[in-house]
């Protein structure tokens, strides 16, 4: 059989994989292969924006949990990643935020050199599509299509104006000059529908003829030469296939995939290795470590009426909102659900906000979320804390690629983090009590009237706190020893090797992932192509 080479092997086709195949592909002489374990992106919930409340569980995510998690009641928490052409960004609420420009200055000073804002804010204008906004602060011919909600939900408006009675500055742009405040999320939809990495990106060029794309694909390891990654062996319908890299083989599996393939690969923490018995080709510490996520903590109100989305439950409002929007490309199936939110603080002593808040115009829209009484109404607010101090891990169950890996993302692990979140859940309800949203809610029912005091408080944090979707960090850059990457994202010690995913960031930023994830993915595509 003639040996199958590529000049460039992408390894999941996720948000930043969708921008790399895309970018390299545009030089017509090298050959860009992209392998994703999930499926094509053709369900026709990940296309419509409310869609979202149907995503985060079931066959277009990986199934997994996290191990039991000691400061949060032992609980094993549904860990929802994306298993889909577009990964996260085919999957998530579509909520277009990038973070706070000190979150990236934070960086450079970790070590990721290179890195600080006013070196990637390029790479965030090159990449958004917005069609209201222009300026300093965003670009307008980008391929991730951005836009305002079309009409945001009565509820939703009833929240923004309930936060300003709080005391909260009303806010038109979250990734403008001023991060706090509260208002309504810019989203990345476009023409009433979603706009992932996989529609964005990879779309306008699977024409190309040197891109091939695979999808269902099990990648099993990275095949490592003396110190250099020559190829990928992977396994589709039970059979195993071999595919060599000319030049480099990049990473973009995510948080959790790219370090468990790292370690199927010999590539990781010697003793961990050794504990499978897979050969160490490559001592590397930091590989799955470092792990950081958004502890997410709702609060649920019952409302006196059906006002809010979930009125659409019932079958002849359902049928009316799908006819609306096939027919007009309007009503409720354009919204994302999480349609509002805030950045606002915990401590007010600090520089920038601690605290994020989604709003959801509905109850019970995700998985693990508390909902309402059946056949009643309700509205849903999500906080966490913005820069959580705890690490946790990713480690191997098992040498068996098909096993799911243990994600352990420490939550609440650091005090801190447990006081800030607190602050999060009492704002939240402070949110709810105001005049504006008071006169529709019947009673919040998580958390209820007996939680009051500080103790109380943190228990219901413990017990109703989940994952929001933003794991980063398990193969960090820097320079230090547990550092996994280089500034310019190869993998230390080894040839060949780029990780390009959320994985390489050395600490959370503060707001949702994914426009980060794939501003990397457009800096990656500059740093191999020697555009610096």
């Amino acid at each position: 059989m003639a040996r199958e080479a590529y000049d460039f092997i992408i390894v999941g086709g996720g948000s930043s994989g969708c921008v790399l195949a895309n970018r390299l592909s545009e030089n017509p002489d090298v050959k860009v292969l992209l392998l994703e374990a999930g499926g094509k992106d053709t369900h026709p919930y990940i296309h419509m924006p409310v869609g979202f409340s149907k995503m985060t569980a079931g066959p277009q995510t990986w199934g997994f949990n996290t191990v039991p998690q000691t400061h949060a009641n032992g609980r094993e928490i549904p860990y929802a990643q994306g298993k889909i052409l577009g990964g996260g960004s085919s999957i998530n609420a579509e909520i277009f935020t990038r973070g706070h420009p000190d979150d990236f200055d934070r960086w450079e000073s970790e070590g990721a050199e290179g890195w600080a804002f006013k070196d990637i804010q390029k790479y965030f204008l090159r990449s958004e599509g917005n069609t209201v906004l222009a300026g300093d602060w965003h670009g307008t011919e980008g391929p991730l299509g951005v836009s305002n909600l079309q009409d945001p939900q009565e509820m939703t408006r009833a929240f923004v104006r309930s936060c300003q009675e709080l005391g909260l500055p009303y806010n038109p742009d979250f990734n403008g000059a001023q991060q706090e405040g509260c208002g309504f999320y810019q989203l990345t939809v476009k023409n009433a529908r979603r706009c992932s990495a996989a529609v964005g990106y990879l779309r306008p060029a699977l024409k190309r003829p040197n891109l091939t794309v695979r999808t269902n694909v099990q990648v099993s390891r990275i095949l490592i030469e003396k110190t250099r990654a020559i190829g990928i062996e992977y396994t589709v319908s039970g059979t195993t296939h071999r595919c060599y890299a000319d030049s480099e083989i990049l990473l973009t599996s995510g948080a959790i995939g790219t370090p468990k393939l790292l370690m199927l690969s010999g590539v990781g923490p010697s003793d961990h290795l050794k504990s499978h018995n897979i050969e160490v080709i490559h001592h590397l510490p930091g590989v799955g470590q470092n792990l950081n996520d958004h502890f997410g903590i709702d609060i649920v109100a019952e409302l006196t009426g059906h006002y809010s989305l979930d009125k659409y439950q019932k079958p002849h409002w359902m049928l009316w909102a799908g006819a609306q929007y096939l027919l007009f490309k309007s009503g409720p199936v354009t919204s994302n659900v999480v349609e509002g939110g805030a950045f606002w603080y915990a401590d007010k002593d600090q520089s920038k906000p601690d605290l994020q808040f989604h709003f959801l115009a509905g109850a019970g829209a995700e998985e693990g979320v508390p909902s309402v009484p059946p056949g009643s109404s309700g509205i849903t607010l999500n906080s966490y804390t913005l820069r959580p101090k705890a690490r946790g891990s990713v480690k191997l169950s098992s040498a068996n690629p098909a096993d799911a890996p243990l994600v352990d993302p420490n939550f609440l692990g650091h005090p801190d983090d447990l006081k800030t979140s607190v602050e999060g859940v009492k704002t939240s309800v402070e949110m709810f009590s105001q005049s504006s949203l008071q006169k529709y809610i019947k009673a919040i029912r998580f958390p209820d009237e007996t939680v009051k005091t500080q103790r109380q408080y943190e228990d219901y944090a413990r017990q109703y706190g989940r994952t929001s979707y933003h794991p980063v960090g398990t193969c960090k850059m820097g320079t230090d020893d547990m550092a996994v990457v280089s500034p310019d994202l190869r993998v230390h010690g080894l040839e060949g090797l780029r990780i390009c995913d959320s994985s390489v960031m050395p600490s959370l930023i503060g707001s949702n992932t994914n426009a980060p994830t794939i501003m990397i993915g457009e800096k990656a595509s500059d740093l191999i192509r020697g555009n610096h």
